[in-house]
This record gives C-alpha cells, sequence and structure tokens, in this order.
C-alpha cells in the first residue's frame, strides 16, 4: 500500500493572517501589561524589611513583572517530576 502526502503537515500550528497564534497572545498580553501599568500612576509607599520608598505605582508594578518573567525564564527548562 501507498501512503499519498498532499503535502499538509498534521503538526503545523495555527496562525492567524500569517502571524502564528503564540505571537498574538503575547501581543495582547504585553498590551494588556502596558494599559494596566498606566492605569496606575498614583504614588505610594513600598514597604521592604528595613526601609520604605516612595515611588509612582506603575514602577513596583513593572519591576514585579519583570522579576515574575525573568523567573519564568529561569524555570521554563525544568520539568515537574
Amino acid at each position: 500500500m501507498t501512503k499519498i502526502s498532499d503535502g499538509s503537515s498534521g503538526s503545523k500550528r495555527s496562525e492567524i493572517a500569517g502571524i502564528p497564534t503564540r505571537y498574538i497572545g503575547i501581543g495582547v498580553l504585553v498590551v494588556l501589561a502596558v494599559w494596566f501599568l498606566f492605569a496606575n500612576l498614583d504614588r505610594v509607599k513600598i514597604q521592604f524589611w528595613v526601609f520604605t520608598v516612595t515611588a509612582p505605582l506603575w514602577i513596583a508594578l513593572l519591576a514585579t513583572l519583570l522579576a515574575g518573567g525573568a523567573l519564568g525564564w529561569l524555570l521554563k527548562g525544568r520539568s515537574a517530576k
């Protein structure tokens, strides 16, 4: 029996207008994160263990977002045991 291929692959990723859906999802999340940061422009007191600083809330949120992204990037290669 001969296998006939029509050129399509079962492992093809989803795309919208030629752009992978993964990139579209990342873009949407970035836009929402920036929108959230600009919606929080008030100044707040941030208390660490020993000292307290006053800064715009968006800076604290951005620092938290970057720290979370860095941790996710560092831990992405680990497998669950």
